[in-house]
């Protein structure tokens, strides 16, 4: 994704009234490459919260654009690939997704 394109997603994201925390940790999760994945706590690490990985969690359930910001590619410290869209079957999506990019859950950058 061209970074013409990523702004005009980081400027959609004002019409719905994200916080600035939410709006940083949707900026970061946009920056993950395709087939690569990060954990909670290097998105907040990133973002200057490194204390901060479960309100990570938090902003990613309520990622607006989560086609198009790329929340799936964001797991757990442990590997273990962590919850999306709140239920058993958005986790086996989640896996899913990050089998079709060709990531490896194990290895966060």
């Amino acid at each position: 994704m061209g970074s013409q394109e990523k702004e005009r997603l980081l400027r959609k994201l004002d019409r719905y009234g994200l916080t600035p925390f939410q709006k940083s940790v949707l900026k970061a999760t946009l920056d993950i490459p395709r087939g690569e994945v990060r954990t909670y706590k290097q998105i907040a690490q990133a973002i200057g919260r490194p204390r901060a990985y479960r309100a990570v969690g938090t902003a990613l359930r309520n990622n607006p654009l989560a086609v198009q910001i790329p929340c799936h590619r964001v797991i757990k410290s442990s590997g273990e690939l962590g919850e999306y869209s709140g239920s058993a079957a958005g986790t086996k999506r989640k896996g899913e997704l990050l089998a079709m990019e060709g990531a490896d859950a194990g290895m966060a950058a």
